[in-house]
């Protein structure tokens, strides 16, 4: 028999969340955030369902060719750019659109042998203190980008470090807003489109619509916001995953569960084994101490688990759900548990859960 344990994507909601940024931002273009497998949902799968979306943004290179291959003729944007000159020409056979990091990017491009120009997204920091243009570069970078056979379409675009947060866009507005004046004599003829808005912008800041905006997280069903749930905001879950209780234990007053023996029963208590462990994806540093659990769901009823995840295999506490034997259906995090509870739990953020499962895991695609 095979392992119970599996994820479910449901392909309906997928489209659905795409269809609800669209919504919420209905005079922008939206580009699908299908990086790290689509943050572990799978790039063709949701390829398929978003094959009409207005683009894809990726940052690896093999997606992006992978989703050509697909049939994907809206633009692919390179949210990283480049990684050295040898790989300007394959963006150009692919007709990629590359973002611009660094003025090093820019001076190779302008350099690049290539038969059509590369359309560009020129990115900015504006605070966020990773990547992008700066200072005096951010100008050298401009001038090329208007003027280089080699420059086609011209976006400008930045990244926000706190959308979700207290301190919000404005900071960081302000910066980009004052980078565009500066940028807008140079792109006069040629023209420009901006992007700025993540999902946590496109939810809360109308103003940072703009041309462009880039839903990743929402996408995927999860909540790019603290103080609104994912059911709140109208999204839908795409990923459950699932499993079975395959083994019921009873505890006396003082025994343990697992190894290190992290949890003691203060009580006569009933113990389900579900076949799931950190191997499979389940972060292992999820609380399972007498003071601290983590949700999950058995038989359609919310309960913890106990115990430290082991690799194969979480502890879950069944004494208030007294018919809950072997076989008993166990929601881990999707459908009715939202990941993010389960992630803040266990001290992470939904998208790691999804990055996380691992190849093991069956994949089972639902409407």
């Amino acid at each position: 028999m095979t392992r119970p344990l599996r994820a479910d994507i449901s392909l309906s909601a997928i489209a659905h969340n795409y269809a609800l940024a669209k919504r919420t931002a209905p005079k922008s273009k939206v580009f699908a955030v299908v990086k790290a497998n689509a943050y572990g949902h799978g790039l063709t799968r949701v390829a398929r369902v978003l094959k009409d979306a207005d683009g894809f943004a990726t940052l690896e290179l093999d997606s992006a060719i992978q989703l050509r291959k697909l049939g994907i003729e809206s633009p692919i944007l390179m949210l990283e750019g480049f990684f050295g000159e040898k790989e300007i020409n394959v963006f150009a056979n692919y007709n990629l659109t590359t973002s611009i990091r660094d003025l090093e990017a820019a001076k190779q491009l302008a350099d690049a042998d290539i038969q059509a120009p590369l359309d560009v997204f020129l990115k900015f920091n504006t605070g966020m203190n990773r990547l992008g243009l700066s200072g005096p570069m951010s100008g050298f970078a401009v001038e090329l980008a208007a003027n280089h056979k080699n420059f086609g379409k011209v976006t400008l675009m930045t990244h926000f470090a706190t959308a979700d947060g207290v301190e919000g866009v404005a900071w960081q507005m302000k910066r980009f807003d004052e980078i565009v004046k500066s940028a807008k004599p140079s792109l006069a003829k040629k023209g420009f489109t901006q992007s700025v808005a993540n999902s946590a912008a496109l939810l809360r800041f109308q103003k940072t619509h703009l041309d462009w905006v880039r839903p990743g997280i929402l996408l995927y069903g999860s909540s790019p916001l603290a103080d609104r749930t994912a059911e709140e905001i109208g999204l839908k879950p795409v990923m459950t995953l699932r499993s079975e209780v395959i083994g019921v234990q009873t505890l006396e007053k003082g025994d343990v569960v697992g190894y290190g023996a992290t949890f003691m029963a203060q009580k006569k208590m009933r113990v389900g084994i579900v076949a799931c462990g950190y191997a499979d994806g389940y972060p292992r540093h999820a609380p399972g101490t007498n003071e601290h659990g983590t949700p999950v769901i058995v038989s359609g009823k919310r309960t913890r688990t106990i115990g430290r995840v082991s690799m194969d295999m979480l502890a879950v506490d069944l004494t208030d759900i007294p018919h809950a034997k072997v076989g008993a259906p166990v929601c881990l995090w999707g459908e009715g548990l939202p990941a993010d509870e389960v992630a803040t739990a266990a001290g992470t953020v939904a998208y790691e859960l999804f990055c996380g499962i691992a190849p093991r895991v069956p994949v089972v695609e639902v409407e």
